[in-house]
């Protein structure tokens, strides 16, 4: 096995995600950007390889419930990876930070947690049209992004020596 693992397949989009069962975890707060993410996500999914029937769409009621339903997922042995996907959008209250950071820390606590790669997926911007902007379905799609880290990080994960 080499010793680099500077997949360059992954960013040519020639990853295989063939086999690979993924987990999306979408927040209907702000579905106007999240559906637009969810549809770059499976798009991204199915380039890859990976088919429909190995893919399961979890809907939650904002970005903050997202790492407890990500967690679940991961810790079931189901999958082989998470997609989480969100829109916090930045308003004239502190709602947003106090539900952007939770939701970051959340899932990150999750995927160290379970050794599952969780994908975070959630938009945090100052305003609509930035998240407009990042869930392009012509463009940029942060969805199709976090589709192909995904399928990266799996790909890695299953070529490094497992922890004793």
């Amino acid at each position: 096995m080499s010793s680099n693992f500077k997949a360059a397949q992954t960013v040519t989009g020639e990853v295989d995600g063939s086999g690979m069962r993924i987990a999306v975890v979408c927040a209907r707060f702000n579905d106007l950007i999240t559906n637009r993410m969810l549809e770059g996500t499976l798009g991204g999914l199915a380039v890859h390889g990976v088919k429909e029937s190995d893919v399961t769409v979890a809907w939650v009621p904002g970005a903050f419930e997202i790492p407890v339903a990500a967690k679940q997922c991961a810790g079931s042995g189901e999958f082989d990876a998470i997609i989480t996907l969100g829109a916090v959008i930045r308003g004239d209250t502190a709602h947003f930070e106090y539900v952007a950071g939770p939701c970051a820390e959340g899932i990150q606590l999750a995927a160290l947690e379970t050794g599952v790669p969780i994908i975070f997926g959630v938009l945090t911007t100052e305003n609509l049209d930035q998240a407009l902007q990042r869930s392009d379905l012509d463009g940029d799609n942060k969805g199709e992004e976090a589709a192909r880290t995904a399928l990266e990080m799996v790909d890695l994960l299953r070529r490094l020596p497992s922890a004793p």
